[in-house]
């Protein structure tokens, strides 16, 4: 009885060896390239998008800062303040935030449950509705959004007049509400 434990913790151990080394195996000869910085082309189409496409500043404010264009709209929220690290902000933008006036930006969002599971009808039960957005974005749009973000909004505190020249890129019109 003691041999066939013995014969059977052998077998085990060699399993778990074999699998090990199939998942090492499995494992890319090369490490990952780091991910590649966004451009400055990529920056101003992600400010245009965020400006003009999806009009976030009509919410967001033209700064991200949360003071909203359009008193017609609800406020949100600073983006110069939030927490949310990538991911976060791409799931935000396609599926929008579920019982508030964040839209989902996704065409197919509530369609077939990849936004938190969730379809169309179950957004129903939700006593604040979702309205729909300006416009909707690709994929692609969302990530030159969320590169402008991090670029220009995103951990930059509040706005001043040096950070607005640098924002616009030169001393715009809406920079001199702030003083030099």
């Amino acid at each position: 009885m003691t041999q066939s434990r013995n014969t059977f913790a052998w077998l085990r151990l060699l399993l778990c060896a074999a699998f090990c080394v199939i998942v090492v195996a499995a494992l890319p000869a090369t490490p990952a390239a780091p991910a590649q910085a966004p451009d400055a082309s990529d920056i101003a189409e992600g400010m245009r998008l965020y400006h003009q496409k999806g009009n976030c500043q009509a919410c967001h404010g033209w700064a991200g800062d949360g003071r909203k264009t359009d008193n017609q709209m609800p406020s949100g929220a600073n983006l110069r303040e939030t927490k949310l690290n990538r991911d976060g902000l791409v799931l935000t933008i396609k599926c929008g935030r579920l019982n508030s006036q964040m839209p989902a930006f996704d065409k197919f969002a509530y369609s077939d449950g990849r936004c938190y599971g969730k379809t169309q009808a179950d957004l129903k039960s939700y006593p604040t509705r979702m309205p729909d957005p300006p416009a909707t974005l690709q994929l692609r749009e969302i990530d030159l959004i969320v590169d402008f973000l991090f670029a220009k909004v995103i951990g930059k505190g509040p706005m001043d007049h040096a950070k607005c020249v640098q924002f616009w890129g030169s001393d715009v019109e809406a920079c001199r509400e702030f003083s030099k």
